[in-house]
């Protein structure tokens, strides 16, 4: 039986960002990858967020992780989400394959409905767009090191 990578998806509140990256990545891989969203503070599901991904047509916050607990274990991948205005990335000096992305908080923002739907929308298209990019390169490892082992056979 093969291990299957462990992903760690962190943002601040747990409440959309790191939630909707967990949700795209196991509806691209189905069970490539072990995955756990959490969040440095508590927070609930947003449910403009929830809206949106159905939108998409994936779910989420089936997942929700307290951060202690998270990071009491390994992960061959920790991707975090943060707004670089407004937050600060946590420090993982362990983790070797450690992504930072900045991605806009749409939960602290100050709008209309309307816009704020727009802002998660934004903010899913871009978690997607980052997320299926990190399944490529992980999948193009992969293959560069099964051909390797092959040819060294």
């Amino acid at each position: 039986m093969e291990k299957k990578p462990k992903v760690l998806f962190l943002s601040t509140g747990n409440s959309t960002r790191s939630q909707i990256a967990e949700g795209f990545l196991h509806t691209m891989t189905d069970d490539h990858f072990a995955t756990v969203s959490a969040g440095i503070e508590s927070g609930g599901l947003d449910p403009v967020g929830a809206e949106v991904m159905e939108e998409a047509g994936v779910e989420i916050g089936q997942h929700v992780e307290d951060v202690s607990q998270a990071i009491k274990e390994h992960f061959g991948y920790v991707i975090t989400f943060y707004d670089a205005a407004r937050e600060r990335s946590p420090t993982f000096p362990f983790t070797v394959n450690l992504m930072r992305r900045s991605v806009a908080d749409p939960v602290r923002m100050a709008a209309s409905a309307g816009e704020k739907k727009e802002m998660f929308r934004r903010v899913r298209d871009e978690i997607r767009d980052c997320v299926s990019g990190f399944v490529s390169d992980v999948i193009q490892k992969e293959r560069e090191q099964t051909e390797q082992a092959r040819t060294l056979r």
